[in-house]
């Protein structure tokens, strides 16, 4: 009677799954509940404080698209795109291309080949404000051991927090150590492209080349594209903690990047409905880059 009455009182959709998928369902419930109240419901927030004019200590006024207007018109705000798309452009392949050379050295299994992944994989870990602080310390023009090592080859040793062109650099160099996470995938990738293709190519002669680009990386182009797409979003994101601490966007804004300015907006001007049109802008405006990615490599996928 009492399992009868459970039943009952059961949505249909759960009394018609198998017990299995119930208990998936309530395992991800949590999850879901997260994802709803930590990001979709302020994502939304977002967007509708982005048509407002909103300073936190009156209600929001409804502007529509003057916001907009002001972030394409504002010299500022392009500085920043670019310099965010700038750092995009170089950060991406390098993090993809040494990611993926790393675990094309550290594929093979071993005790130490475990060690060194295990390096590989450890900055990934390190809080993002010791992280920064780490760097800061190994860049220091005067006393870092960057500089130390460059003056002692003979080579030039750049000041590099304190130029606009090397601070920018600087940031990119930073988030090459952190592939940590793009590593273990490509690992995994090449870890489940059967050992048969490699088998048969060793019977028709193939050199390690031809090997490379006509299995292994076709095999693994689906994991590339994923880490590319995730870059894209991940790599801007991570560097609000080295600009903020390292050097607060400058010197001359050369490393203010979109969150950073996002931040300086909603908490240093104070202006909400500029930082959530900037913030909106900028989510389409990757967006629209990851697009135009993934259409280009379906094209060339067709192609083929």
């Amino acid at each position: 009677m009492c399992y009868h009455a459970r039943m009952r009182f059961r949505p249909p959709a759960l009394r018609s799954m198998p017990a299995y998928q119930r208990q998936v369902c309530l395992f991800l419930l949590p999850y879901a509940l997260g994802t709803l109240v930590l990001t979709v419901l302020p994502a939304l927030a977002t967007l509708v404080i982005a048509f407002t004019r909103y300073q936190a200590v009156s209600p929001p006024t409804w502007v529509g698209l003057e916001n907009w207007q002001r972030a394409l018109r504002s010299p500022y705000i392009r500085t920043v795109l670019h310099n965010s798309f700038f750092f995009l452009a170089l950060a991406v392949p390098l993090r993809l291309l040494g990611a993926l050379l790393l675990a094309l050295l550290l594929q093979r299994r071993g005790r130490l080949f475990g060690l060194y992944r295990a390096a590989i994989y450890l900055p990934t870990v390190i809080p993002e404000a010791a992280y920064a602080l780490i760097w800061m310390w190994i860049l220091n023009p005067l006393y870092g051991p960057l500089n130390l090592v460059l003056r002692g080859l003979g080579l030039p040793a750049p000041a590099w927090l304190a130029e606009p062109w090397s601070a920018r650099l600087s940031i990119v160099i930073i988030s090459l150590f952190q592939i940590g996470e793009g590593f273990v995938v490509l690992l995994t990738g090449l870890q489940n492209i059967p050992r048969s293709y490699y088998e048969a190519a060793a019977v028709d002669g193939a050199s390690r080349w031809q090997v490379f680009f006509h299995i292994t990386l076709p095999l693994l182009a689906p994991w590339l594209l994923l880490l590319v797409l995730r870059d894209l979003i991940v790599s801007l994101q991570n560097t609000f903690a080295p600009s903020f601490i390292m050097t607060y966007g400058g010197p001359g804004f050369a490393t203010t990047f979109l969150p950073l300015l996002v931040y300086e907006l909603a908490f240093d001007v104070v202006d909400l409905g500029l930082a959530s049109a900037t913030l909106v802008l900028a989510c389409a405006l990757i967006g629209l880059t990851a697009l135009g990615i993934w259409n280009i490599l379906s094209g060339l996928r067709r192609q083929e």
